[in-house]
């Protein structure tokens, strides 16, 4: 459980560092997401997702 909430917090630290440094980048890449069809932006966590678990299996195991 303290690895998962470690991530979590990881997680939370790299987004506010991105929004701090790139606010209008930050807000574009929203704005494109806003514009995606569902099944694009599923498609994409569902990538997301996937890669983490390699790297994940990769650097644990």
């Amino acid at each position: 459980m303290p690895d998962l909430l470690t991530a979590l917090a990881l997680v939370l630290v790299i987004e506010g560092v991105l929004y701090a440094a790139f606010p209008s980048a930050m807000r574009r890449a929203l704005e494109a997401a806003m514009q995606m069809p569902d099944s694009t932006l599923r498609a994409a966590g569902l990538a997301a997702a996937a890669v983490g678990v390699a790297a994940v299996w990769l650097i644990r195991g």
